[in-house]
């Protein structure tokens, strides 16, 4: 791939020049890295290890899961390393592979969300039929899907950057790979993949998002008849997630769904659905749950208990 372009790795010009703001920023983003992998284990073995994970709910999450520690791990130890780096540079090779990885679990992340936000109105507005539509098989045929749809949409991006020829400027004003950035260094005109990238990321964005936004609407429509203190807490729940949708989607539709060009708003804009909405899904989707945190309690207690025990 690398001898049919003169270029054979970029360099990453990052979030800014300044020294103390990158030393800031290193201390910040990594503090904001552990805290998403400590929340993300925290629910995986919390639900792996306790009967939640046969709720088709906490299945999801499980994957949820799953995907912010593989997304952010795709962008943001790189970024932490470079911050203290005086040369930021990254292969041909691995830059595209951070392209193809990102969008893979930023895709299936993004389908997870919509495959909940249908397991919450089936949930809501169905009751009696819940558990006859979100069975064991029907909840891994999402999962599946939404797997496949990652794929695709990874896959998509991918071939449209790969085959580009790179053969002069190497500096990406950006700190990772993506499309957009890479776009402006071919030698090429790329107004027709432009519109492919609006085609693919952009409606992805814009239609889960509005799909998201419905299902909540819809979720809270269908609460006009329950008590007062359970709309209540439905508005508490539903406004918290739509509060971290719109982190993740709004800057990806700010970004995704416009011609080809890049801003330098947009790395600022990037943080959100690399950094911020990672790490607030944890707290939002799990650690503010009640039955999460009973579930926790049983499982690291009884684990506490047992290296008590063991240690005697």
């Amino acid at each position: 791939m690398e001898n049919r372009n003169n270029v054979t790795e970029f360099v990453l010009l990052g979030l800014s020049s300044d020294r103390n703001l990158q030393l800031f920023c290193f201390g910040l983003f990594l503090s904001c890295y552990f805290a998403i992998l400590l929340g993300n284990l925290l629910i995986l073995i919390t639900v792996r290890s306790s009967s939640l994970i046969k709720q088709p709910m906490y299945f999801f999450l499980c994957h949820l899961s799953l995907m912010d520690l593989c997304y952010t791990s795709t962008v943001i130890p790189k970024l932490v390393r470079d911050l203290l780096s005086e040369k930021k540079t990254v292969t041909f090779r691995a830059c595209m592979t951070q392209l193809f990885t990102m969008h893979l679990f930023g895709g299936v992340e993004i389908f997870i969300l919509v495959g909940m936000a249908y397991d919450r109105y089936v949930a809501i507005c169905k009751p009696l039929h819940y558990v006859v539509i979100m069975n064991k098989q029907r909840c891994a045929t999402v999962v599946a899907v939404c797997w496949g749809g990652g794929f695709l949409h990874s896959m998509v991006q991918w071939l449209l950057i790969i085959f580009l020829p790179f053969c002069g400027p190497n500096k990406i004003d950006h700190y990772f790979c993506d499309v957009y950035p890479l776009l402006e260094l071919a030698c090429t005109d790329n107004d027709v993949i432009g519109f492919l990238v609006i085609s693919n990321s952009g409606t992805i964005a814009l239609i889960s998002f509005l799909v998201l936004v419905f299902s909540y609407v819809t979720i809270l429509a269908s609460l006009r008849t329950r008590s007062s203190e359970g709309r209540r807490k439905a508005l508490s729940t539903c406004a918290s997630h739509i509060t971290v949708v719109a982190l993740l989607f709004l800057p990806c539709i700010f970004i995704y769904l416009r011609p080809a060009q890049t801003f330098p708003e947009d790395k600022v804009f990037a943080l959100f659905y690399t950094i911020i909405a990672p790490m607030f899904n944890p707290l939002i989707y799990t650690l503010r749950n009640r039955e999460m945190k009973t579930a926790m309690r049983k499982v690291w207690c009884w684990k506490l208990t047992l290296e008590g025990k063991s240690a005697r």
